[in-house]
């Protein structure tokens, strides 16, 4: 059977695959459990699951290089903040203003939601910055559910994610991507949807080859195109500040004028802006590619994210600005709109800015995702070929595949509002959980190292917050999709009982691995035998 060739220096390997570390911090010194030595890495812990594992350390300095082939720490400061800056500002704030006004019915309010949207992201994201530096594995809510609550919450999320909540989040953005680019050929009438959805599928092909090329080809593709959103902004923002300098402030001096919306309404005018801000905890995906996470983690969040919801008040600013409420409401692409209204001949410029907005956005969203796959199939939770890594590349390529080809499908079959409502809905079940696992390590790990720590009431004010845009929407507008979601999410425990639990593999699986792993040049990152 197929074997890895195992090196001469490699540290034992336990029977998941893991490495178990030396408590030999980098500077040479010795660290007891529990404790962490100066940039060194921390003692191995057995994780909350019962099951004797042992959880990545903290900074595992050496240990993955030792493998045959391994993920390797790439993303510095700056990568860092373009993957979050890059990911959030996306379709969502060329999409979600005009949907913001549909649901609150007022100026005033809309604003406040889209600041509100902001501050909560960050808190979300400082949170998850203690959690990916406690446990620097990839796999963000994935990792923190193996340590809080054991496998099978970890499974059920690992199920959804890789079957829904990543393959919609960039089949949104990549139909949004293809609206715009399809528009500035488009004059006279809607653009097709067949095209649309073919320029969609085009863009994922194109991402798709960038990420499994080379590591260092996608993050110069994100920095890139996170440079060019980030000069659009600022066109949009000084257009913006024109008109106000022309005394066009009748938009803003009436901001509050209108009927306060319902509790449900709010909840679901959240979902609106928080789509835009989506992408806040990407990062926590990629964190065994970080140099020195336990810094540049909470730092690029720390960065990213109010740069960000700034960007975000500028432009809703500058869009009222130019024109009206009703305007906004009426517009399709309202970017667009704005640059028709303020460039003129340079109108073109707007759809252009787009797109490039989209396409880096939906790089940054595959990038991550791919890594998820990484991770939970890596511990067994998803299919072996998954965790598997480009012989020469380095690269997750099968993960990226799958993610891949079922955004493809969601392209063909879905709608940009109806998938944003339910990727919504479904992902803040998940952060609020994520808030929960590190309430509960608080006291279940409580000596477990934590180079960035947040107060405590900041996971408990975003728990509150995610259970109240959960429950909401239910009570005020129940929609048997909804009923669906949750279904969803509990029907993983018929593949989990069997398949996980039990261990249970048809007898098949083995090659179909092996077939895929040729075609693809694939190997696991352990240095043992892949078969017995």
């Amino acid at each position: 059977m197929y074997q890895h060739v195992q090196p001469n220096n490699t540290n034992h390997i336990h029977a998941n695959g893991h490495n178990v570390p030396t408590k030999t911090t980098s500077n040479g010194t010795m660290c007891a459990n529990g404790s962490l030595g100066t940039e060194g890495p921390e003692a191995p812990e057995t994780d909350s699951s019962g099951t004797g594992r042992m959880r990545k350390p903290l900074e595992r300095n050496g240990s993955t290089q030792n493998h045959v082939v391994h993920l390797e720490r790439r993303l510095g400061l700056f990568s860092g903040v373009a993957l979050i800056v890059g990911t959030m500002i996306g379709s969502g704030i060329f999409v979600s203003p005009s949907g913001l006004l549909v649901r609150t019915g007022s100026v005033g309010v809309s604003f406040i939601i889209w600041l509100a949207c902001g501050v909560l992201s960050l808190l979300g994201a400082l949170a998850y910055a203690e959690l990916g530096t406690m446990n620097t594995s990839s796999g963000a809510e994935w990792a923190y559910f193996m340590d809080a609550y054991g496998p099978a919450p970890a499974f059920l999320f690992s199920w959804v994610s890789t079957l829904v909540l990543k393959p919609s989040q960039m089949a949104i953005i990549c139909l949004s991507f293809a609206q715009y680019a399809v528009e500035a050929f488009v004059t006279e009438c809607d653009p097709p949807r067949g095209v649309v959805k073919m320029v969609a599928l085009v863009a994922i092909v194109m991402i798709l080859f960038v990420n499994c090329y080379s590591v260092n080809l996608g993050m110069a593709v994100q920095n890139v195109f996170t440079a060019a959103k980030l000069v659009a902004v600022v066109v949009v923002i000084c257009g913006g500040a024109w008109k106000l300098m022309q005394g066009n402030t009748q938009h803003l001096s009436n901001a509050f004028n209108g009927p306060m919306p319902n509790v449900g309404a709010i909840a679901t005018a959240f979902y609106t802006g928080l789509w835009a801000y989506d992408g806040w905890n990407n990062l926590n995906y990629v964190t065994e590619e970080i140099k020195n996470p336990s810094k540049n983690l909470p730092r690029s969040i720390i960065i990213g994210i109010p740069l960000v919801t700034l960007c975000y008040a500028l432009i809703n600013i500058s869009y009222l600005a130019a024109m009206s409420p009703q305007e906004m409401i009426e517009s399709e692409a309202v970017a667009v709109t704005f640059g028709n209204r303020i460039l003129g001949a340079l109108a073109w410029l707007m759809p252009l800015s787009v797109t490039i907005s989209t396409f880096g956005s939906a790089n940054g969203t595959l990038f991550a995702a791919g890594r998820l796959c990484f991770a939970a199939s890596r511990e067994g939770h998803l299919l072996d070929i998954l965790s598997y890594v480009h012989v020469r590349r380095l690269t997750p390529a099968p993960g990226l595949i799958f993610h891949s080809l079922i955004a493809s499908a969601m392209v063909l079959h879905g709608t940009i509002d109806s998938l944003i409502d339910f990727f919504s809905f479904t992902a803040w079940i998940f952060y609020g959980g994520a808030m929960l696992a590190l309430i509960v390590m608080r006291y279940t790990k409580p000596n477990y190292p934590r180079p960035y720590k947040v107060p405590i009431i900041i996971p408990v004010v975003v728990l509150v917050i995610s259970v109240y845009l959960v429950a909401a929407p239910i009570f005020e507008t129940p929609r048997v999709e909804y009923l669906y979601a949750l279904l969803f999410i509990f029907a993983g425990l018929i593949f989990y009982v069997p398949f996980v639990k039990l261990g249970m593999t048809p007898r098949f699986m083995n090659k179909v691995t092996l077939f895929f792993q040729l075609l693809l040049e694939v190997v696991p990152t352990s240095s043992m035998a892949m078969f017995e």
